[in-house]
């Protein structure tokens, strides 16, 4: 369906775009060069500042039917890129070590051939939303005053997933992804002169305590198992850097994670009750909040139908008993206003896995995603 030359002109620019990341919310840049690239394709609207620097185009066919939504994301990581490419990044601790530069790639290809291809029926709408990473980014796009024009009858999208043979792909009705959110933590004591500690009220022994606690709140092996919950420390602090002051100050960053949201309340109350018990038993206040709050991710019956026909008509091998995968998506929140399914697009066994230092998006899945998304297209549209 992409033929080579347009699939050499999307290899260009998603290295143009993996040289020039930006952090989830401040995506102007990467948006930029996304309104820059639609009008080639001839959309019918162009919006833009969707839910922050999201942009939407959008494709309509002459006869009455459903809107499809095709979801990427533009947002990069605060990683420092460990590579020797020539399109590594050229900026400091911030990198698209997850996938989004080919993502939006893929996107690009399925717009050129919409543009030559118009709809039959219904319409297509591409949409490059803001902020995955930190779970905020779809749940602002719903609620935009734009977003009301264009509320899909199906949103599908992909997410490419070292660890899956190239050829094969993931996808399944029900759970495709978990839900998290960031539980971060203050202890607040009382500093104290480092030789007199038992002046003052440290929070060491709390934090000691609560490393271990919080680790052994997980349960259920495997995201498949319905009782499954997982609780990863990510980062601990603890008073000045100062030899002569004993500390007043602790936090403690954990990421809770459940399979479905049903579960994440009983498992944000076990979190919180440990936290109370250690404050208390030390003399300590405590301060919790919650960041990067993912909803589950589900794939809805139809379509996800879909998605293995256009999987399997395009020759790729379908993988069972893989999802739902442990990370999470905020593609989810699509599902609250539409059918909705995602699926994971193998990028290979022998290559780093997503969020390392030396991961790159392999470029033989523009080809690839893109024709997916195209299949799917011609299913529901044409």
């Amino acid at each position: 369906m992409l033929n080579d030359d347009v699939f050499a002109e999307l290899v260009a620019w998603r290295r143009d775009l993996h040289r020039n990341p930006e952090l989830s919310g401040q995506e102007l840049e990467t948006a930029a060069t996304v309104v820059e690239m639609l009008p080639a394709t001839a959309p019918d609207e162009i919006i833009t500042g969707l839910g922050g620097h999201g942009v939407a185009g959008c494709y309509s066919g002459c006869e009455a039917g459903p809107t499809v939504l095709l979801r990427c994301e533009l947002d990069a990581l605060p990683i420092q890129e460990l590579s020797i490419a020539p399109h590594r990044s050229s900026r400091d601790g911030v990198a698209h070590l997850c996938g989004h530069d080919g993502h939006m790639a893929i996107m690009a290809g399925v717009a050129q051939w919409v543009g030559q291809n118009r709809p039959q029926k219904g319409r297509v709408v591409l949409l490059f939303q803001p902020a995955e990473e930190d779970g905020s980014g779809a749940a602002k796009v719903i609620a935009d005053v734009k977003f009301a024009a264009i509320t899909p009858d199906i949103a599908l999208s992909l997410h490419n997933m070292p660890g899956i043979p190239i050829g094969h792909a993931a996808i399944e009705v029900g759970p495709m992804a978990c839900a998290s959110r960031g539980m971060k933590l203050v202890l607040k004591g009382r500093t104290a002169h480092a030789s007199q500690p038992e002046t003052g009220v440290s929070p060491a022994l709390a934090i000691a305590e609560l490393i271990p606690a919080m680790t052994n709140l997980a349960t259920g092996g495997r995201p498949q198992d319905d009782s499954f919950t997982l609780a990863t420390v990510t980062h601990v602090r603890i008073g000045e850097a100062a030899f002569g002051v004993a500390p007043a100050h602790a936090e403690l960053w954990v990421t809770l994670r459940t399979q479905q949201d049903a579960t994440m309340d009983a498992l944000v109350a076990r979190a919180e009750c440990l936290v109370t018990a250690a404050a208390s038993k030390f003399g300590l206040g405590v301060e919790i909040t919650y960041h990067d709050v993912f909803h589950h991710c589900m794939n809805a019956p139809e379509a996800t139908a879909v998605l293995e026909q256009s999987i399997v008509d395009e020759g790729l091998t379908l993988v069972r008993g893989y999802l739902p995968m442990r990370a999470s998506e905020d593609f989810g929140r699509f599902g609250h206003v539409s059918n909705a399914a995602m699926f994971l697009l193998g990028a290979g066994t022998d290559m780093p896995a997503l969020h390392n230092p030396d991961y790159d998006f392999p470029d033989e899945l523009i080809k690839t995603g893109a024709n997916v998304f195209i299949r799917a297209l011609q299913q529901l549209v044409y």
